[in-house]
């Protein structure tokens, strides 16, 4: 694969020398700017030798509403006192630290919980040429039910499978069980899984998509750290029951300590022939390796993601024909996120009718969430479905943070929108939040407090989706620039009254003919603020009032 060449070329270098991607082109007789287009296209690889000291801080919303800015200046002026050439401090997308707001990258190894003095005691200690401390992992703060096994013997569901050899009874449970994507879209399992199973074809795919990159969302890292092995043995009988051969877990590049844990997890599994030639002494075949995303949220997008995997830029393709008739190379692929493959093995132990009945308010199930922002437990929970956003925040966040209330909330991770504090009843499932204009999403809550300026919260995540669009069609990469532009303007008091009548049309026109959900999506944040929070807006323009006294700053 390209992509692991040219990770090999950087690991030995530190970047992509320019002499190595023309030996690269030689080498694999690939064209120089088919090459060059890659590399440059993702965050995660280098065409300049990189600085000594290279900090990012994570400037999206939750990072943000936990004081991202204020890290960010003060990391500066010391960096600049202090005289430390060469030194680069700048912002970064999300870390995927969002429940340890604010969050700072160093070296391209990302640190959660990060606070003025810590962070002067890391810079400190870098001054002295001495090397940075990993940060330990935090204890999962809640165990939940996902895990079956509770410290019995593990991987049963496969090892039944494997004795019984019912594909159809696996879809069956799945159907019944009312499983849905847990990563954005809320696509039925069961159904991808037998659309996979029935297209005929020599080779077919499994991928667990890891990539989660979404301001706010940080749940599946957890299920990562705490229950691979459910994440694992979801895969191994995906493929099983597809009739794969072959499966990739696409992760994200900054879960490194993760990718520790999956791996010595996927070893496991080969020692006791989990994985691998004749599985369990049967005649399936399925063998699993880490795919480390080079970088950029739209790799999240599953066309993208099978793009990148091919080697080429993470640019969505555009649909029909989908994933699971024409994957990677052209053939089938089951792609599902990295809960819900974890959630399988339960299922087929417990049954169908003990995962449906786990739900709350009229909704079946469980979820995995992720809590940020202005929250005093910031976290991951397992929930059921059906949970509202009052009791999340109340009875697992333990409330807002000493002396300030709910102003605003993101139900589903930044492409999401926000919705007002009256509405914190809303149950948490996919029913509901669809016929209030929002969506489950990448499964995150956003908590935002009084006090906050909801126009400068919506140009944050305007922002992160004008960084992030791959560019590849116009309504996305103009739009979303766009709404950028009108934005900032009223933020700088150059707002006039009718300044804002084109976000409407703008976002209609996104939503219906960008290719991929980055740019149907990018628009929610802006329309939803204006929608529930009009007055605040129109005040930035007709008065010149920020409620937060961040905007209008020269």
């Amino acid at each position: 694969m390209l992509i692991d060449q040219l990770k090999a070329i950087q690991h030995r270098h530190g970047y992509l020398p320019a002499e190595e991607l023309h030996a690269l082109a030689e080498r694999t007789n690939t064209p120089l700017y088919e090459i060059h287009g890659v590399a440059s296209f993702y965050p995660h690889f280098r065409l300049e030798p990189p600085p000594p000291v290279d900090i990012r801080v994570c400037a999206d919303v939750s990072c943000h509403l936990r004081g991202a800015y204020d890290v960010l200046a003060t990391v500066r002026e010391t960096v600049e006192r202090a005289g430390l050439d060469g030194w680069v401090v700048g912002e970064t997308s999300c870390l995927g630290q969002c429940d340890g707001a604010p969050a700072v990258a160093i070296n391209g190894r990302s640190y959660g919980r990060v606070t003025l003095d810590s962070l002067a005691r890391q810079v400190e200690t870098l001054a002295e040429g001495r090397p940075l401390r990993r940060q330990g992992l935090r204890r999962p703060q809640s165990t939940g039910e996902i895990d079956p096994y509770d410290g019995e013997s593990r991987y049963e569901g496969l090892t039944q499978f494997v004795q019984s050899g019912d594909p159809e009874s696996v879809i069956a449970a799945l159907k019944e069980s009312g499983l849905r994507g847990m990563g954005g879209a809320g696509f039925p399992a069961g159904m991808k899984w037998d659309l996979v199973r029935k297209t005929p074809a020599d080779i077919k795919y499994v991928i667990c998509n890891a990539d989660e990159s979404e301001p706010g969302t940080c749940k599946d890292r957890e299920l990562l750290r705490t229950a691979p092995h459910l994440v694992v043995e979801g895969i191994i009988l995906g493929a099983l029951v597809s009739g794969a051969t072959k499966g990739y877990i696409f992760l994200r590049h900054e879960y490194d300590r993760e990718r520790e844990i999956v791996g010595r997890t996927i070893k496991q599994c080969y020692r006791d022939r989990l994985l691998g030639d004749r599985l369990l002494g049967t005649d399936h075949t399925f063998h699993l390796e880490i795919f480390d995303s080079p970088g950029g949220y739209i790799c999240g997008e599953e066309t993208a993601l099978l793009e990148a995997l091919e080697g080429k830029r993470a640019e969505p393709r555009n649909k029909p024909p989908f994933p699971g008739t024409h994957g990677l190379y052209g053939k089938p692929t089951l792609i599902n996120n990295v809960e819900t493959f974890a959630w399988v093995p339960s299922i087929l132990r417990r049954g169908a009718a003990w995962f449906k009945g786990r739900g709350v308010n009229g909704a079946s199930g469980l979820k995995y969430i992720a809590l940020s922002g202005h929250v005093r437990r910031p976290g991951v929970y397992e929930i059921p479905l059906g949970t509202t956003v009052a009791d999340l925040i109340a009875s697992y966040g333990g409330g807002m943070l000493d002396g300030l209330t709910l102003k605003a909330f993101a139900p589903g991770g930044a492409s999401s929108g926000f919705l007002p504090a009256s509405m914190a009843d809303i149950p948490l499932d996919f029913g509901a939040l669809a016929k209030a204009g929002s969506m489950l999403g990448s499964g995150a809550v956003v908590a935002v407090a009084d006090g906050t300026c909801m126009l400068d919260l919506a140009k944050n995540v305007a922002t992160f989706f004008r960084n992030e669009s791959c560019g590849k069609c116009v309504p996305c990469r103009t739009g979303s620039q766009q709404l950028v532009t009108l934005l900032d303007r009223v933020s700088r008091g150059e707002g006039t009254p009718d300044l804002l009548d084109p976000v409407a049309d703008l976002a209609e026109t996104m939503a219906l003919t960008s290719i991929c959900g980055l740019g149907q999506a990018a628009p929610l944040p802006v329309t939803s603020v204006l929608k529930y929070f009009p007055d605040e807006v129109y005040d930035h323009i007709t008065k010149r009032r920020c409620p937060s006294g961040v905007c209008f700053r020269e």
